[in-house]
């Protein structure tokens, strides 16, 4: 979702050039999940992994049956606590000892078409990392507007050229070149609106501090004028009216966590425009 980790928006993003000779044959790939207490979706994920030679659930000690299924399922069980993203990415990318990594959420799910083009480029293409796009189900429904497509996340690597920065809404650091995929991981975002919105609550915390540590201050008007600009953004600039009624409400969610967002900037920053609590 654009504004939630994805660093590109509204476009395929480059195809891939001719094919290059092969720079190293038999390459290994290595599928890792990181996990808290996903026994809802764990079992799907780790089977749509299957054509990876190996996947690792890294579980940050979940409370339920994640590991259980996972290994159910033939995945390989770490286990690491958890400090916040980028630490836990960087912990599992040093316990693995395969040529590539690839990161999966554990409502994300690969598909043939992936693999192969992950094959691919793996075999015959120079970069260090890659882009994956994503089709994000929200409510149950296939959202291709307003921000959520191609939604590209930078999830596969050579081992030893990407390391991670920033607790929240983390970074992927790539010593190398860069490609685009054009096969899409399936994420089933957001079950219902509940999830919704107890997400959004949580990501106007974090994305106020980092504003504010950017040195972001907010004038009064503020936040009715990033709503404003929010909602054009992503209901006209980014397509929301592709998808109705869905996009729109979706566009008008999204307005309404970024007036939240600098409300929550103002009172940071010292302003004496109060918050309320969600």
């Amino acid at each position: 979702m654009i504004g939630r980790g994805a660093a590109v928006e509204g476009s395929q993003g480059p195809e891939h050039g001719p094919l290059e000779e092969s720079t190293s044959a038999n390459q290994e790939l290595t599928a890792v999940i990181l996990t808290l207490n996903e026994a809802g979706n764990i079992a799907d994920c780790v089977s749509s992994l299957a054509w990876a030679d190996r996947t690792v659930v890294f579980d940050a000690f979940s409370a339920d049956a994640t590991t259980a299924l996972a290994g159910k399922f033939g995945a390989e069980i770490l286990q690491s606590t958890f400090d916040n993203y980028a630490q836990q990415r960087n912990a599992a990318l040093n316990r693995i000892d395969t040529d590539w990594v690839f990161f999966v959420d554990a409502d994300e799910r690969g598909t043939p078409q992936l693999h192969a083009e992950i094959r691919s480029v793996m075999e015959s293409r120079p970069e260090s990392g890659w882009y994956v796009p994503r089709h994000n189900y929200i409510f149950g429904r296939l959202t291709r507007g307003a921000g959520w497509y191609p939604d590209y996340q930078l999830r596969l690597f050579r081992r030893g050229t990407v390391r991670y920065e920033r607790p929240v809404h983390e970074i992927a650091i790539v010593d190398g070149e860069i490609g685009y995929l054009q096969n899409a991981l399936l994420h089933y975002n957001y079950a219902d609106t509940n999830q919704f919105h107890q997400k959004q609550r949580r990501y106007t915390d974090y994305d106020a501090q980092i504003l504010l540590e950017q040195g972001i201050t907010p004038r009064i008007y503020s936040p009715l004028t990033q709503m404003l600009r929010h909602f054009w953004w992503r209901f006209v600039t980014l397509r929301g009216y592709h998808d109705g009624l869905h996009g729109l409400r979706l566009s008008a969610f999204m307005a309404y966590y970024e007036w939240l967002k600098y409300r929550k900037l103002a009172r940071l920053a010292g302003q004496t425009t109060a918050v309320p609590e969600p």
